[in-house]
């Protein structure tokens, strides 16, 4: 069954802050970029869930670069919101900040995009609502993700899978 109702970007946007400590940080006292990823899955998986209002899991992470280290010490923020829809999936933008909230100096840390999929009571991908894009801004994002979603697919075309050889062992 087709859902046609749709929501907003704004209706799924997700902000996390979080205090970084010792134990999120390697020994030059920089947070490990792991725990980055994961607060990153958090947000954009409270997100997909805002948008879709049921289970969603984790299918791909794209363009997690980091651009400045974040220190022990330093506020991190993980804005996100749902930047494309598609049948059962959808993108997450996450923007990542860090704040030395001793200077009060907020440095961008990276961007990052993660995929979902929506998952009915039975496990199996359920339809998600459409998404609808208020501003210019919303329409580019969608544009954007539409066109790294056409390039996920490609790709995953192109793989083959890995075949193990048992060698006689």
């Amino acid at each position: 069954m087709m859902n046609t109702n749709g929501r907003r970007v704004s209706d799924s946007r997700i902000i996390l802050t979080q205090a970084m400590g010792v134990t999120e940080a390697n020994v030059l006292g920089n947070v490990h970029g792991g725990v980055i990823m994961k607060l990153c899955d958090e947000a954009g998986g409270m997100a997909a869930i805002k948008h879709a209002r049921r289970p969603m899991v984790t299918v791909a992470v794209d363009s997690m670069s980091f651009h400045s280290p974040v220190h022990i010490g330093n506020l991190l923020t993980v804005k996100a919101e749902v930047t494309w829809v598609g049948r059962t999936s959808l993108e997450t933008r996450l923007v990542v900040t860090s704040e030395d909230i001793v200077a009060g100096e907020v440095t961008h840390t990276n961007t990052a995009y993660y995929v979902y999929v929506a998952l009915g009571e039975d496990g199996n991908t359920v339809e998600v609502p459409r998404l609808i894009c208020e501003t210019d801004e919303e329409k580019r994002l969608w544009e954007e993700g539409a066109a790294r979603q056409a390039l996920r697919l490609e790709r995953r075309r192109q793989e083959r899978p890995i075949s193990i050889v048992n060698n006689g062992q």
